[in-house]
């Protein structure tokens, strides 16, 4: 595999090699209560259940206003997704997480990358970047000759897939 990446003015995303499934990211919010936060994960072993699956999405109060104007997100609400106001957040019991804003952007693009068809076994960057930037991320990766490998699922590749060493009561405690 080699070096892939897409960009626009708003944000970029980058596939590099790695010998296990980790993501970086980055975000910049002019809403204090989000601010610039970053992350990076190592993939493996259980991290899904244990770092991102309970994160929520977010957005600003005023971005609710004008979407359930526009009669959308009628099955959002203060409990399942994080609102906030500035500095304040909105939803009762506040943040899951201090950075849980970053989290469900990693989560995101999890989700966007597993519509390859197949676990990505490298280094997903992604710095201000949504699901059109890592769909067209993984347009480049495959319209590009040379930029991956499908290699079989031996028994230690199968050890460092998402979701190996988690177990059923630790997903039941985070959600």
């Amino acid at each position: 595999m080699k070096d892939i990446e897409f960009k626009t003015d708003q944000g970029w995303a980058r596939l590099v090699p790695s010998d296990t499934p980790k993501m970086s990211f980055h975000i910049d919010f002019k809403d204090a209560a989000i601010g610039v936060q970053s992350k990076t994960i190592n993939m493996s072993n259980g991290s899904f259940v244990r770092e991102l699956c309970d994160s929520r999405t977010f957005c600003r109060s005023v971005d609710v206003d004008r979407m359930r104007a526009n009669g959308l997100a009628r099955g959002g609400s203060l409990e399942n997704a994080v609102v906030v106001d500035g500095a304040k957040v909105l939803s009762p019991g506040g943040l899951r997480h201090a950075d849980e804003a970053v989290r469900h952007k990693m989560l995101d693009a999890l989700g966007d990358l597993t519509l390859s068809g197949a676990p990505i076994i490298g280094h997903y960057i992604g710095h201000r970047a949504g699901h059109a930037i890592t769909n067209n991320l993984l347009c480049v990766l495959f319209a590009t000759p040379g930029s991956f490998e499908r290699v079989s699922c031996s028994d230690d590749v199968l050890q460092i897939l998402p979701g190996i060493g988690a177990c059923l009561e630790e997903y039941r405690a985070a959600s």
